[in-house]
């Protein structure tokens, strides 16, 4: 969409969006399996040139998900809530700092294959960021336009025999993503973006997710 708003206005503005549609969601929660693993993962926005960008990483190519695209997250820990650790695998893997006031919601919860449960947290950062990984965990840090979420041919979808259909998010010319990250991604842009309805916990994940 063209439009003549000083950067920072239309920011603001997309900002009060996205926490006007998920404050509006009434999301799926697990919340009957308390002794299942919980984890957290962020979407984090920010501005690159005036432009809202996420922050996707790549995994080291050892330890879960090994050299796997993903969203900046991890394990609950103790005495956390679950927002709490969103913020806080943040700024551990991404060195971004953001404080509850930059949340602007939730996700559904995520029953991973690997036997997780993941809430998406959606941050929307103030200003230009200047994100730095953490070697033990992220291999390299990749922050996209918004607008990839949302182009022409995402999502798609893979025939996969004995499996149906695999999504795939084609961000990049060398970047696709699938579930969770991937199903997840789809949800933000159906419900935060769109403002469409969206459940993605059915979705298949590839076998090499389960990791």
């Amino acid at each position: 969409m063209i439009t003549d708003k000083p950067a920072e206005s239309a920011f603001e503005e997309l900002r009060a969006s996205l926490r006007a549609r998920l404050s509006g969601w009434t999301r799926n929660a697990v919340t009957n399996q308390p002794d299942v693993p919980r984890a957290a993962v962020t979407i984090a926005i920010y501005e690159i040139s005036g432009a809202p960008h996420f922050l996707m990483i790549k995994r080291v190519p050892r330890g879960s998900n090994a050299g796997q695209w993903a969203l900046p997250g991890g394990r609950m820990d103790p005495g956390e809530d679950i927002v709490e650790t969103g913020l806080r695998e943040l700024a551990e893997e991404t060195g971004l700092n953001a404080a509850a006031a930059h949340v602007v919601g939730l996700l559904d919860d995520f029953y991973a294959s690997r036997g997780i449960v993941i809430t998406p947290v959606v941050v929307v950062l103030e200003g230009p960021q200047r994100p730095r990984r953490s070697p033990a965990e992220v291999a390299s840090l990749h922050p996209l336009p918004l607008a990839a979420l949302t182009a022409p041919g995402v999502p798609r979808w893979k025939s996969v025999r004995g499996s149906g259909s695999l999504l795939q998010l084609p961000l990049r010319h060398d970047m696709v993503v699938h579930a969770p990250t991937g199903a997840i991604l789809w949800q933000f842009a159906e419900v935060a973006l769109r403002g469409r309805p969206l459940r993605v916990q059915n979705l298949t994940e590839p076998g090499f997710t389960s990791r």
